[in-house]
């Protein structure tokens, strides 16, 4: 039986070790946290639990497979609920629109713009859930270990097909003409942190899998999720090591043999890294020529995907809302560019998440949970310290903002509980780059074969797995790495 040493507990770290530990290897996991989920945290204090990282629950039966393939059942180990309305859009001008997998429900309401609109809207629909069939065939769920595997005639026919070229904004604009709506079916791009207007256009799959497959919601919050997957891996067998930071990658003639962990050597056959790729490259990966070109000045000068602010709010008062709520700016052009051009937006856009409309056991009787994201750069763009001042100003720009809806106008004076994540957060808590809340930005020459891989050439026996590798971010999207890098090691080793 071979041994693997996993670095990190991550959302796809965790599922690669449930895969790899049903096909008969020996996985044992090395977390530097305290708990296992990586993004996919929780913070439960004074009675309030809220979710770190990742709150949107799609494409929930890749969720369910991962238990299904281990021989469980997943209902032992999730159970989930679709959410209705899925989330609920805001605009300047005080109107709202309702999105929901409803069908004849969100018909009226795309009816109330035009029946125009609504022919367009249902095109795009069969457009783009066309091309996301030929994409996860041709291209998310294979890996790309040499350049023939891409540079191919039966590659670029696809890619021809898939209409790649030009941005998520602009495909959408091609099938509906009011702004509203094409705001409505471009801002999703940021889930995975690039922007609707430079991101390739097939990421309008995101809007698209929402819609026909809907968004739900995990009772206990999405942390669930990950003590799921601990749970099951810790019955195959697996073991997990916290409080257990990796200090270096052990090669030697071009082999990985273990991890440096406290100074002692953990050997293995084996290395999977669940650390995020330019992190793990950097830090874990010592000697210049076992990079390969993956070299610390190429690491730099890739691009990287949006951080992220967001304040956890614990209110002692019920505030009736929807679970999901974006609320956009008045310029949303602006502040999607300031965003990626290294600018705080004066004016943010933002995102308000209240799981106990829903799920009361998460908060004390009476009470609230409220989670206000607002998107922001990475550290890598900008010279931003996120020092008291400028968590302050920006804390207060969005409060003003969230007061002014009806309903929450006294939230300020209901805050029992508080706590704040910025991009430096991110960065010293989970070893993310710049503090790039979702990685590796998936731009053209960054997405699939340009993508980090599941291997690298420069050395053996050493494997990744996470948001920056193809095919990239996402919980649905990790729980694919996972699957791939899985093929790879049983390619490899078996």
């Amino acid at each position: 039986m071979k041994k693997i040493t996993i670095i990190g507990a991550g959302t796809s770290g965790l599922a690669a070790g449930i895969r790899l530990q049903s096909l008969g290897f020996a996985c044992e996991i090395y977390e530097k946290n305290e708990a296992v989920g990586g993004r996919m945290y929780q913070i439960k204090e004074n009675g309030f639990t809220f979710d770190v990282g990742p709150t949107i629950v799609l494409m929930p039966q890749m969720y369910k497979e991962l238990f299904e393939m281990s021989g469980a059942k997943s209902e032992d180990y999730i159970h989930m609920t679709l959410v209705e309305p899925m989330n609920t859009i805001h605009y300047p001008d005080g109107i709202a629109l309702q999105i929901s997998s409803n069908l004849p429900k969100f018909i009226s309401q795309l009816e109330s713009f035009s029946e125009k609109e609504t022919v367009g809207y249902l095109q795009y629909l069969s457009d783009v859930y066309e091309r996301y069939v030929r994409a996860k065939e041709a291209f998310l769920e294979k890996s790309y270990r040499k350049p023939s595997d891409f540079y191919n005639f039966k590659t670029f026919h696809a890619l021809a097909k898939l209409r790649t070229l030009n941005n998520a904004y602009q495909s959408i604009s091609s099938f509906v003409k009011e702004d509203k709506l094409r705001k409505a079916l471009s801002f999703q791009t940021l889930y995975i942190g690039v922007s609707p207007f430079s991101g390739p256009s097939i990421y309008t799959i995101i809007p698209m899998i929402e819609l026909l497959y809907g968004v739900w919601y995990i009772k206990g919050g999405m942390y669930q999720m990950a003590k799921a997957m601990e749970r099951r891996f810790l019955e195959l067998g697996g073991k997990i090591h916290l409080n257990q930071p990796v200090d270096e990658i052990i090669i030697d003639k071009g082999v990985a043999k273990g991890i440096r962990v406290h100074g002692d050597v953990i050997y293995s056959d084996i290395v999977l890294s669940n650390a995020d790729f330019p992190w793990a490259m950097k830090h874990l990966v010592k000697d210049e020529k076992h990079k390969g070109k993956y070299q610390d000045k190429k690491i730099d000068r890739m691009k990287y995907s949006s951080s992220a602010f967001i304040m956890y709010f614990g209110l002692n008062k019920k505030y009736p809302t929807t679970v999901h709520q974006i609320h956009f700016t008045k310029d949303f052009k602006k502040n999607i560019d300031d965003l990626f051009n290294g600018v705080v937006p004066e004016d943010p856009s933002y995102y308000l998440y209240s799981p106990t409309q829903i799920d009361l056991d998460l908060a004390p009787e009476g009470c609230e949970v409220l989670y206000v994201l607002v998107p922001v750069p990475s550290l890598h763009q900008n010279h931003l310290v996120w020092h008291k001042d400028a968590v302050t100003n920006l804390r207060l720009k969005v409060l003003n903002r969230i007061k002014k809806l009806k309903g929450f106008e006294d939230i300020e004076d209901h805050i029992v509980y508080e706590k704040i994540f910025t991009p430096e957060t991110f960065k010293d808590k989970f070893n993310l780059a710049f503090g790039a809340t979702f990685g590796l930005q998936p731009s053209l020459f960054q997405s699939l074969y340009y993508r980090p891989q599941a291997t690298i050439k420069s050395v053996k026996n050493l494997y990744f797995v996470g948001s920056s590798n193809h095919p990239g971010a996402g919980v649905p999207i990790v729980l694919m790495s996972a699957k791939i890098v899985t093929n790879e090691i049983v390619r490899d080793h078996t």
